[in-house]
This record gives C-alpha cells, structure tokens and sequence, in this order.
C-alpha cells in the first residue's frame, strides 16, 4: 500500500526528481530534441530537394504528412491569419469567405471553404507535382499560404461585401516574396458566388485597371436587377446580379475588343426569350455553352478562350463548381443538369494556362447537400490545385524559365526521400 503510494503520488525525493525530468525548467540539448523529431516530428518531416528560386539555390523541405494529420490548412500549406499579420509575406494567398447569404436557392455554401480545404487533405508539397502540368506547385518559387478565412458577417449582406471588399484589398496590396511581381495573386475558396463582386472591387483599387473575367459556371450571373424588382434595394446584390454590378461599376474591362468569357453556360432563361442573352451581350461577354463541347471538345473550348482573352491582359477566373453536372458535383446551391465531368473541366484549365491570373475564387461548394464521398469538394480543391499550377507556371514563364525545364532542374537536384511516404 504504502509502495503504491509512492508511486502514484511520487512523493520520495528521488521518485520526485524521476518525475521532473520532463518538468518545466529542463534545458534540452540539440540532441534530444533531434531525437524528439525523429520520434514525433513526422507530420512535418519529408524530402529535401534544392530548387532555383529569384536566381539561387534554395533548399526546400517537403512537407510529407499522412492525409488524415495535421490542422486543416489547404494542402497542408503553413496557416497564417495573414490579415493580422502584415509581417507574413506570400505570393499567392489561399483565402477562405464563408459567406452565403446571397443565395437564392440552397443555402450551406458559408461551409464551403472547410470542406474545400478537407478535400484537400491527400495534396502535399511532397506529393504534389502536377503530371498535366509538369511543375510542383507547392515546391517552387512561389511563396504560397493558407490566410484563413475574412471574419464575413451572415447577418448584413451591406456589411459583408464591406468586409469582403476591405479584405481583398488588404491582402491583395501587400509586398509579394517575389519580385517578378508587382502584387501578390488571391484565390479565394467561397462562400457564395456574389464574393466575386467585393473581390473585383478591390483588384480593380489594386491594379489600378478594369480585369477581364473568365467565368465558368451553368449561369450567366449578369442579371438585370430591374428583372426582380423589390422595394429592397440592398436585394439587387445576389449571386446572379454580381457581374452585372461589376460591368455597372466599371470593373471590367469589357470593351469591344475586351470581352470577358462565359464557359459552361446551360441555365433557364427569364420570360418568354432571349433577353438574358441580350443584357449580358450588351455588357460585351462571350458565352460558351456546356453543349458546345459536344461539337467542339475540350481542344475548342480552349481555343474560344484563349483565342478571346489571350495571354496579356490580367484575368480574374471564377469557378462556379455548378459548371460541373450534379452527378459530379452534387454539393451545389443551384445545380443545373446537363453539366461538364470534372476530368473535362480539368482538361480545360490546363488548357489555358497562359492566361495571365491575377486572382481566382472557387465557389457555391455546399457540402451538406454532396454525398459521403465528398465529390464536390474534392473536385473543388482540385480546381484550386490546377489554378495554382497555372499561376506559378506562368510565373516561372515570366522568369524566363519553362515550367519542364524548373521540374527537371528539381529532379536533378539531390533529394532524399524517407520511404515512409503517405500511401
């Protein structure tokens, strides 16, 4: 009895000094605390591979973590509450605006962002180079960060786009790690599709300059509010009148010879005709619908791209994950059938990666209404993965470099690998 008490209560002095070993006023030596990594470290511990980045060498180490460890950042990407913190810098931010009330059907996108960055949980920068694209983007020259979410209120939409908007700017304005840019570029996991509007607002302030836009999404979201009229003013802001109140505002860059692009288009129209077409082709947007690809192929959607947009001029892409068909991506708030796979998406954005991107949201992700196997979100932080492909490609094309000719520069460097890698 008496045994045990001692043991239990570590009462005796040597049994007391047994039990401070680990106590608060220990100095760890460098070796023990290399054991504690080797030990407890494995989250964060992977290949270190030396890649070329701003013209040096730089050693990079991998993050090679199990899907299902680790706090829900995107990608497993370091989380940075990057608004209150302006010492942290990146050059592409991974933002969350879990904001939806301006729905008009479903609600639940307000879940988007944390389902989307779940989804993400097998994307690693070790295990993360792209095939389609030929280029790791989480190993590369760009800084890239998961921002957290904008603190959005669901209870003044008023307020929201407000906040939304002061956000985007604040982030959008800060000091990029590269200097091959001018600004840091913004993809935003959404929230509902109105947070296009508070985001082209702030890029509009941040570049000083209208954007073109490439919209994929079953519906045109350039309704004309008058078509709805309300006493309500403040209802004119919806998930489908955004890129109406863009054009208005001046926003977008859509001269005649600046067309912004519809892809994926397959929606009921107003009335009894065409005047939906007919508003949106009086704020100079090209539509591409979800059965050209029937006629054309994904090789002809982009080719309608990029054949309008070009390479030049700075792009804001918006995916609406309702351009994918309900059997894909069910997780919707306004899910139309007759919609593209997510392979042919895919192959799509691949296709046009030499538009010059300057931000990107994925959005109308509501998890409550996929199935157990998370599709929507998946496809969504797919989406995501293929977009941050695209920009730090584009990137090292700006650089001077191709994207094959940096992978082979990675691969030829010396790597160590621990063959404990995820499975």
């Amino acid at each position: 009895m008496r045994l045990t008490s001692l043991l239990l209560g570590c009462s005796s002095a040597l049994l007391a000094a047994a039990c401070g070993n680990h106590g608060d006023d220990k100095e760890w030596t460098k070796a023990e605390l290399d054991e504690l990594e080797a030990k407890w470290g494995f989250e964060v511990m992977g290949s270190v591979i030396a890649v070329a980045r701003e013209g040096t060498r730089e050693t990079l180490r991998l993050t090679r973590r199990l899907g299902f460890t680790g706090i829900g950042s995107f990608a497993h990407l370091k989380h940075v509450k990057c608004l209150t913190t302006p010492s942290e810098l990146y050059d592409i931010a991974i933002i969350g605006a879990p904001f939806d009330t301006a729905v008009s059907y479903r609600p639940g996108a307000r879940f988007g962002p944390r389902a989307i960055r779940q989804a993400s949980s097998r994307q690693t920068s070790f295990r993360g180079f792209n095939p389609r694209a030929s280029i790791n983007p989480y190993a590369n020259w760009a800084t890239i960060l998961d921002c957290g979410d904008i603190p959005v209120t669901p209870m003044d939409n008023v307020v929201a786009v407000e906040q939304m908007s002061a956000a985007f700017k604040e982030l959008g304005q800060r000091r990029p790690v590269s200097s091959s840019l001018s600004r840091p570029k913004l993809i935003t996991l959404g929230g509902d599709h109105s947070l296009a509007l508070p985001a082209l607002r702030a890029l509009r302030e941040v570049y000083g300059a209208p954007l073109r836009v490439l919209h994929f999404d079953a519906h045109l979201d350039t309704w004309h509010p008058a078509k709805y009229p309300s006493y309500w003013t403040a209802t004119q802001f919806n998930h489908g009148s955004m890129f109406w109140m863009a054009g208005n505002e001046g926003l977008l860059s859509n001269a005649t010879n600046q067309p912004s692009v519809h892809a994926g288009l397959r929606t009921r129209l107003s009335g009894t005709d065409f005047a939906d077409h007919e508003d949106d082709t009086a704020q100079n947007w090209v539509r591409i619908a979800a059965d050209d690809i029937d006629d054309i192929g994904t090789a002809g959607i982009v080719k309608s791209i990029m054949g309008t947009l070009g390479t030049e001029d700075p792009v804001y892409l918006s995916v609406d994950i309702d351009v994918l068909d309900p059997a894909f991506a069910p997780g919707t708030g306004t899910p139309e059938p007759g919609g593209w796979t997510t392979r042919e998406l895919i192959r799509i954005l691949r296709g046009i990666e030499g538009l010059n991107l300057v931000g990107a949201d994925v959005v109308e992700v509501s998890p409550a209404y996929q199935n157990a196997g998370e599709e929507t979100a998946l496809a969504a932080a797919q989406v995501v993965y293929e977009v941050l492909s695209s920009m730090v490609k584009k990137g090292l094309e700006g650089m001077g470099k191709e994207g094959k000719a940096a992978a082979a520069t990675a691969a030829a460097a010396d790597v160590v690998v621990d063959e404990k890698d995820e499975l």
